[in-house]
């Protein structure tokens, strides 16, 4: 059975690394790949949302910009050098909100992972990531998604770094993407824990030992900080380790959104280098 993988693009340059990454991650596995862009709608001008009508003539030059910009893109990975025959594409154009449309595709489509850019067109350098990115990240629960920084550094994951406090709920089902990717790419799992007491307690060593057995047949490895901030730890961890992913189980109200917009050190500029792998605690 082919995976079905939905590809944002706003047609940027980080876009296009995304789309990249994710037809290297599953170069050796059939895939459908659906190309989305999304046209774009100002919910602050009322002119612009009544020209938004199908029949309009803005909008039918920006549903054609649209699709003949991706009807491009998917030519250049058919017939490319990259041209994969286990790999098919669809072109999706949309007129709406970014999250409301990769909701409706999600949905539609059966979509089973996102893979997009983490900052489009603007690019604005005072974030490390896009308004739509986080949305998708923080709001989009029944599928992952990874994000793929302009600036990460080429090549498949060879270490990826899981954070954890062990109190959340580990399902085979949350994980299986971490342990599929590691295992795709020959990666090792580092667990990383910021111990908040000397010891865990009775039921974070139940928690850990469970994620040893869903781990067992990767190579993983158990770690585990002090006396630092979670953002902190996380972020030095990667940099100091030189680790390709992050993955997250992201919990409703976690901490995740603080450790992705931290910065490694106050007053410095921290540009994210490290794709980052969300996965969901569905019971939140």
């Amino acid at each position: 059975m082919k995976r079905r993988i939905l590809l944002p693009t706003d047609f940027s340059l980080n876009a296009s690394q995304a789309i990249n990454y994710a037809i290297e991650l599953y170069k050796d596995e059939p895939c459908i790949f659906y190309l989305m862009n999304v046209f774009f709608i100002d919910s602050n001008n009322i002119e612009s949302l009544m020209n938004m009508e199908p029949g309009n003539g803005f909008y039918e030059v920006s549903k054609a910009e649209s699709l003949s910009r991706l009807e491009k893109v998917m030519n250049s990975l058919v017939f490319g050098e990259k041209g994969n025959p286990k790999h098919s594409f669809q072109i999706i154009s949309i007129c709406n909100h970014p999250l409301e449309a990769i909701k409706t595709v999600v949905e539609e489509k059966d979509i089973e992972l996102i893979i997009m850019g983490t900052r489009g067109e603007t690019n604005s350098r005072s974030k490390i990531y896009g308004s739509t990115a986080l949305s998708v990240m923080e709001k989009i629960r029944n599928c992952p998604v990874i994000v793929v920084p302009q600036l990460a550094k080429s090549g498949l994951p060879q270490e990826i770094v899981f954070p954890t406090s062990y109190k959340i709920h580990f399902k085979g089902n949350n994980l299986k993407y971490l342990i599929d990717i590691a295992k795709r790419c020959d990666a090792s799992i580092k667990v990383l824990h910021i111990l908040e007491t000397e010891t865990l307690n009775p039921k974070q060593m139940a928690k850990k030992k469970q994620l040893e057995d869903y781990f067992h047949d990767v190579n993983h490895a158990f770690h585990f900080l002090r006396n630092i901030s979670v953002p902190a730890a996380v972020n030095c961890f990667v940099e100091s380790r030189e680790s390709d992913m992050v993955a997250f189980i992201n919990k409703k109200h976690s901490f995740f959104a603080s450790i992705i917009n931290q910065p490694l050190v106050k007053g410095i500029a921290y540009e994210s280098r490290v794709p980052i792998l969300v996965m969901h605690d569905l019971r939140s």
